[in-house]
């Protein structure tokens, strides 16, 4: 049975479908039969990360309804082997997912795949609830700014109290804290939360930091996910935050500001 894990925020904005394009790439790099699900109903974007909006033509809404085959849905990614689609419907509202119809659909990735990503929308509406409430898995997806670690610790409370898991009294939900968008030199001036106060704050277990770069931009409009710019500092922290998720010891990197050099010391350059 598959390993299902939701990518959430409180907040739009924060990366999180950066982060479930790159975080499935990176697993089905790593050799496991991955597929990644769009829950955004309505406001699809994950194919354009992923490079394969031409490609869509039934989705999620379209194999709940019973209008196509799970397998008829399912997009092959292109880049990478292990690693497969499936679509979130333009046109429909969020009151197309059904509980039964989640349900089924999830079941049947289950049996067919090792992992399985949940691009949640953010908030609390009901595709983001749909996303979460099967989650064996939550990566809480974050800025280092007030308003989105307090929308996070809300989204954590919804975890402890309406996931399947609760409900049923089972083991939690396994939680990790991924903070996107970082920028030591702004915490130095204190323009934004550190790695410590975010932690403080929410208090789970922290998965990765990847640092603001503007690669991040340049992969998406390429369609690309930026786990495949090796040679980027994001896409770098991403094939950590994949390791350490498969229980890898890796060192946190991008935490501090670079150090200057013997040039910039003695003539003021810019860090």
């Amino acid at each position: 049975m598959a390993k299902i894990i939701v990518v959430t925020s409180g907040k739009g904005g924060v990366g999180k479908t950066t982060t479930s394009a790159a975080l499935s790439t990176g697993l089905a790099m790593q050799g496991y039969r991955t597929v990644v699900v769009d829950f955004d109903i309505g406001l699809r974007n994950l194919d354009l990360v992923l490079g394969c909006e031409r490609r869509v033509v039934y989705d999620f809404i379209n194999v709940i309804n019973g209008e196509a085959a799970l397998h008829q849905a399912l997009i092959k990614d292109k880049h990478t082997d292990n690693l497969f689609i499936l679509p979130a419907s333009q046109t429909r509202d969020k009151d197309a997912l059904t509980p039964e119809g989640v349900a089924e659909v999830l079941e049947a990735l289950s049996r067919e795949f090792d992992y399985i990503i949940c691009d949640s929308p953010a908030g609390i509406e009901r595709g983001a609830l749909m996303a979460l409430y099967h989650a064996d898995e939550a990566i809480i997806t974050t800025n280092p700014e007030v308003s989105s670690v307090r929308d996070s610790d809300r989204i954590l409370g919804i975890l402890h109290s309406k996931s399947k898991r609760a409900e049923l009294n089972l083991e939690p939900i396994r939680e990790h804290l991924l903070l996107t968008r970082y920028d030591p030199a702004r915490v130095v001036r204190g323009d934004m939360l550190s790695v410590e106060d975010v932690s403080d704050i929410l208090a789970i277990p922290l998965l990765g930091v990847i640092p603001e770069d503007p690669a991040v931009l340049k992969a998406s409009n390429q369609g690309t996910p930026v786990i495949h710019l090796a040679d980027s500092d994001a896409g770098s922290a991403y094939d950590d935050a994949v390791r350490r998720l498969l229980g890898q010891d890796c060192p946190m990197r991008f935490l501090n500001t670079p150090r200057k050099g013997l040039f910039q010391r003695l003539f003021g350059g810019q860090s």
